[in-house]
């Protein structure tokens, strides 16, 4: 009986700590380490997001960018640090892609990282330059189909959220393509432009406006239904491969053993801001839609997509690096 009752203080004393340390937290400024360029769309969600959670906190909640490998050194640098909560970890869908991608990380998805939220949805845009040969997807697949080799196509970097959606892309159509990787979506959509590659299938949040500047055209989107920014868009599906759908998201992590108390908490707080009318603004802006999770529903989540694009790198016969 004695046993049972020191259990149950040791349990009651364990949970009031953790209540109390989420509680009080954030109590100094929070860190999040964003392992892509700026401007990338997990760069802009990020912001918006970390503005409005610096609003609601009182403390400074601040972006560092720092890209480069696919999103492994700045992810990296995230489960290196504190479990403390004051460092966390924004990326896009290459999160997921990445297990798929290089042989060995420098953190395990599952054990190293846990998954708190996810901050939005994005379609992706398959654009081209202009002026260019290719006004329609038809005319892009037939160019792809005569031209010896394959064209080349960009991306966000090897292993990227990008890379894998356009691979997806040309096992649905049934080509080759020469994948030709930038350093993050603003240097691929440039690429673009120049006529350097055929093809970059970009987040919608990130190549809006050059879309509406004129400077690339959209020859469909990767969702299953239209765009509402970009609604004179047919979406890939209906241009002859109804199976075709696959979208970008944008999620938060922490390290490693980041107390529960203070993990829902910003799982929580995450999921208050994505409801205040100026974020929904400038998430609509972006073209960003918003699908509020609780914690275990994000870690199924991003399960998932591991499976998902494991599968799209399999079938591309990319070789881990």
């Amino acid at each position: 009986m004695r046993f049972f009752s020191a259990l149950l203080v040791a349990t009651f004393a364990l949970c009031s700590a953790a209540f109390a340390q989420s509680e009080a937290y954030p109590n100094r400024p929070v860190k999040v380490i964003v392992p892509l360029t700026p401007g990338s769309g997990a760069d802009q969600a990020g912001r918006i997001v970390a503005r409005a959670l610096s609003e609601l906190w009182k403390q400074p909640v601040v972006i560092e960018n720092r890209p480069g490998a696919g999103g492994l050194i700045g992810t990296g640098a995230v489960v290196q640090s504190a479990p403390d909560g004051y460092t966390l970890l924004i990326q896009s869908a290459s999160y997921a892609a990445n297990p798929a991608i290089y042989k060995k990380l420098p953190y395990d998805p599952v054990k190293g990282m846990i998954d708190i939220n996810n901050i939005g949805f994005t379609p992706y845009v398959l654009v081209t330059g202009l002026p260019g040969p290719y006004s329609s997807l038809k005319d892009l697949v037939s160019g792809a189909k005569t031209r010896t080799g394959g064209l080349p196509f960009a991306s966000a970097g090897v292993g990227s959220s990008t890379h894998l959606a356009a691979e997806f892309f040309n096992q649905t159509a049934g080509i080759q393509m020469v994948h030709v990787p930038y350093k993050g979506s603003p240097e691929a959509i440039q690429g673009t432009i120049m006529g350097d590659t055929s093809f970059y299938m970009a987040p919608e949040s990130t190549v809006l406006t050059q879309i509406r500047a004129g400077r690339v055209k959209a020859l469909g989107v990767s969702s299953r239904s239209r765009s509402a920014q970009l609604p004179d868009v047919p979406t890939i599906a209906e241009q002859g491969y109804p199976s075709f759908e696959i979208g970008l998201w944008f999620g938060v992590w922490a390290p490693a053993g980041t107390p529960d108390g203070i993990v829902q908490k910003i799982n929580i707080d995450i999921n208050r801001v994505l409801q205040l009318a100026e974020v929904k603004t400038q998430y609509e802006r972006l073209g960003i839609a918003i699908r509020p999770m609780n914690q275990q529903e994000f870690t199924r989540f991003v399960r998932d997509e591991v499976v998902k694009y494991t599968r799209i790198a399999k079938t591309a016969q990319i070789e881990p690096q």
